[in-house]
């Protein structure tokens, strides 16, 4: 609908691999823009959009990037989330630039600290941001049910699109969630993703405890402030795959290698992501226990 083949697409490294594997068949150019534990660097982006000059977006040929994909909060998988400040840059940038910010925010109701931060669509002013919530993440992962805002005639486009494609989200689901919101109200909701997330809370807490206890020195992480995932660097390894793919699976310790994650999957990568959705605090400190052994073994 929006990416045609050669379209450059800004996205940052590491990637929600679902997003890689969306792009790729498109034939579009992936260009990362660099991130730390505050999300996309507003220096980085303005690098890379330093090779076009504002009024290339204008004409075709000079193939100006056509949008920015992010996942602001709790990214997937590296956890790390956008500062208020931070999104004023990009969003002026995407100005300048005459850009699309595709906001993807599944984790919105998942951040740790209040305030919220500020989203991108908050920020627009002339129509260029498309935002995507979901319900998966604090109702239940089951129901698969997301809404999407933006400006009216993309977002009439994208209801062409699920016509010829899935058709339309399970009316059965949208049911549910329709009747448990009108039941609840917006108080309602808003007590029950509290309680999300502080569960949520303290199961980051118990990772986090669970990684100062036995990966200290031997790995290093960001305390994510959204989001059910650690994005963990192996010192001394290159590469982790086969440590978390063979080693890891044999000793029941299940984990994700982050080469995945990444537009050029073959290449070494030294992380690899955990999730604290479902485990309990004694199964972290156990896979932890088990996985600090198999990389004192391997290095």
């Amino acid at each position: 609908m929006i990416v045609n083949p050669g379209d450059n697409i800004l996205v940052n490294e590491p990637v929600y691999s679902g997003t890689i594997h969306a792009l790729q068949p498109l034939g579009c150019n992936m260009i990362n823009v660099s991130s730390d534990e505050h999300g996309i660097i507003p220096d980085s982006l303005r690098e890379i959009l330093s090779k076009w000059k504002p009024e290339d977006s204008k004409d075709p040929e000079k193939n100006s990037p056509k949008c920015l994909y992010t996942v602001p909060n709790g990214n997937n998988p590296s956890g790390n989330s956008l500062t208020a400040e931070r999104k004023r840059e990009i969003y002026e940038l995407a100005r300048k630039y005459d850009f699309l910010i595709i906001e993807d925010d599944p984790y919105y109701f998942m951040q740790f600290n209040k305030p919220w931060a500020p989203t991108f669509l908050s920020m627009d002013v002339d129509g260029r941001v498309i935002r995507a919530d979901s319900f998966s993440k604090v109702l239940s992962s089951g129901l698969r049910v997301r809404f999407i805002t933006g400006p009216k005639p993309l977002i009439e486009r994208i209801v062409l699109h699920m016509q010829v494609s899935t058709l339309h989200t399970s009316t059965f689901t949208q049911l549910l969630v329709s009747q448990l919101l009108h039941q609840w109200g917006e108080e309602g909701f808003l007590t029950h993703i509290d309680r999300v997330t502080d569960f949520y809370r303290k199961q980051r807490d118990a990772l986090l405890a669970a990684a100062d206890k036995w990966l200290s020195g031997l790995a290093e992480w960001q305390v994510p402030t959204a989001g059910m995932f650690l994005w963990v660097k192996i010192k001394g390894i290159h590469d982790v795959r086969k440590l978390i793919e063979e080693k890891a699976v044999k000793n029941e310790i299940f984990m994700l290698p982050g080469y995945g994650f990444y537009i050029d999957s073959s290449a070494p990568c030294p992380y690899f992501r955990a999730s604290f959705s479902s485990a309990s605090p004694e199964q972290m400190d156990m896979a932890f226990q088990r996985l600090a052994q198999l990389i004192e073994e391997s290095l």
